[in-house]
């Protein structure tokens, strides 16, 4: 099997999966013999994950959103409706759009309400929450952010993916507290868990559940 070779200062030999190949970094002064020999005993592991990327790229490449589609708000889904004129918004039964737009005019469409609702939406738990928890936030800020859920600048300002508005409340709840937590405990030591599970004692099951909607994102490409 091809490969990249990394040598470096580590122990021992890891193989890194990416797009279309994969890597091996290994010790500096592991033989190559031992490395090609680990690799092979590693191929249907790798062959596994290639194809595991292939298929979500595959998935990804293929997903397009049109009217009657589903999209997922707070953790409902409700569907992408054409109607006259030209506003676009979130009515509390479906994601409204003028009619005879492209696919990419329809998901850009949605990502402008899924931006709006997030900053209503998070802006609000996350003030209720800091109330509650006796923190005062700077502010509140909507990013793109594809692998973070949310963050908290040094400035103490608290910052989420609009993609996060996507979520089920509960979930929603868990990484408000948790970046909320980062203003009394900077890192994820055992006093900031302390933090997030004074507020929430169920975290570990929300937590669990962000994985849930992680799972779906991978398959759907939101860029735009």
């Amino acid at each position: 099997m091809n490969y990249t070779l990394i040598r470096s200062k580590r122990k021992t030999a890891a193989i890194y999966v990416r797009d279309g190949g994969f890597e091996v970094r290994a010790p500096l002064k592991m033989p190559k013999h031992d490395i090609d020999r680990f690799v092979t005993s590693k191929e249907m592991w790798i062959n596994d994950k290639l194809a595991m990327l292939r298929e979500r790229a595959e998935s990804r490449e293929a997903f397009v959103l049109t009217y009657g589609d589903m999209v997922l708000y707070r953790g409902k889904e409700y569907p992408i409706s054409a109607t006259d004129g030209t506003r676009i918004g979130f009515d509390g039964a479906a994601f409204y759009m003028p009619a005879d737009m492209m696919p990419e005019r329809i998901k850009l469409a949605c990502v402008q309400i899924y931006r709006l609702l997030a900053k209503r939406d998070l802006t609000i738990k996350a003030y209720d929450f800091a109330k509650q928890m006796n923190l005062t936030p700077s502010g509140v800020k909507i990013n793109n952010a594809k692998s973070r859920w949310g963050s908290c600048s040094a400035k103490s300002s608290i910052n989420f993916s609009w993609r996060l508005i996507m979520a089920d409340d509960d979930v929603i709840d868990y990484v408000v507290v948790h970046e909320l937590a980062h203003l009394a405990e900077l890192n994820h030591s055992k006093s900031f868990w302390e933090v997030v599970e004074e507020v929430l004692p169920d975290y570990k099951g929300r937590k669990a559940r962000l994985r849930e909607l992680q799972n779906r994102l991978v398959n759907e490409n939101w860029d735009v």
